[in-house]
């Protein structure tokens, strides 16, 4: 009986180290991009150009989804960004992605949607982007972005 409770204390005591060292794990380099591109979509549906681009690397190229023209400023990432407080009912929703890290280097490819109410109807578009991140500082910073509208067929 005694040997069965030394047994339990000692098994007991495993599961709680274990449930401790669980919580306090450290999130996956993968994880921190998702929540680096997370982070983007809720800077976009906030529509506040600065917070958007701000998700930006000095060194950044951005090939925006409804842009003619690629972006290799900071200046420029921003004057794209400069009409979201323009659309008050665009609201962007992440699908599927798949994150790939190299180091201090991650690439996200996966597709979104744009949702947008315009004289009462809702139309949403789908588009797929990849976006490459680079660890400064601590931080996942987007040095590439592509985004395109996904073919009709």
């Amino acid at each position: 009986m005694w040997l069965l409770r030394q047994i339990s204390v000692v098994v007991v005591a495993v599961l709680l180290l274990a449930t401790v060292a669980t919580a306090r794990r450290k999130p996956s380099a993968k994880e921190d991009v998702a929540a680096a591109t997370a982070a983007w979509v809720v800077a976009l549906n906030s529509r506040e150009p600065a917070r958007i681009t701000a998700l930006y690397d000095t060194e950044a190229v951005f090939w925006g989804t409804t842009s003619k023209t690629i972006r290799v400023t900071p200046a420029a990432v921003a004057e794209y960004f400069k009409t979201a407080p323009q659309r008050p009912t665009v609201r962007c929703t992440l699908g599927e992605q798949h994150i790939r890290v190299y180091g201090d280097i991650a690439i996200n490819s996966g597709d979104y949607s744009f949702s947008e109410t315009i004289n009462g109807k809702t139309e949403t578009r789908l588009a797929r982007f990849t976006f490459v991140f680079r660890k400064r500082g601590g931080k996942w910073m987007i040095v590439d972005h592509h985004s395109s509208r996904l073919p009709e067929s």
